[in-house]
């Protein structure tokens, strides 16, 4: 453990893409951000058309990503959602359901901004997110 953070906790962070390029320090600070949280296949996440309040990262789990009420993508490991909404200011696009049973780290907006505070690589990386959702089709947007 380093200051009260699983080791096990560390390598997750480190193993997902969005934070690959994070150093110890800064996967600590990561860490320590948000709420880690277990939730059932069912679960609704997101609503497409409702305020977003929270940014989703994805520990384990997958989740079905629907428009209008068709599927557009699949979300598992490694995957986020919920930042359009957050960095732009506007109704969630999409609805995000869980599949299965998942584990997430949920942001909330002071957190989700102190991530992007915290690592000028994530939050560029976030950045080329939106921008990339932003211009995809809206079938194809995420959030």
């Amino acid at each position: 453990m380093v200051r009260g953070i699983p080791k096990s906790v560390l390598e997750m962070l480190s193993a997902v893409p969005l934070f690959s390029a994070c150093t110890k320090s800064e996967l600590r600070a990561i860490a320590g951000l948000g709420t880690q949280i277990s939730v059932a296949g069912g679960t609704v996440l997101t609503t497409q058309g409702e305020p977003g309040r929270e940014f989703f990262l994805i520990s384990s789990g997958d989740a079905v990503c629907t428009v209008d009420g068709t599927e557009i993508a699949r979300l598992g490991i490694g995957d986020f959602f919920g930042e359009m909404a957050l960095v732009e200011g506007r109704p969630r696009n999409a609805t995000v359901t869980a599949e299965h049973q998942m584990e997430i780290l949920v942001l909330s907006v002071p957190e989700f901004r102190s991530l992007l505070d915290s690592s000028p690589a994530i939050a560029e990386k976030i950045r080329m997110a939106v921008t990339s959702r932003g211009h995809a089709s809206p079938a194809a947007q995420i959030d």
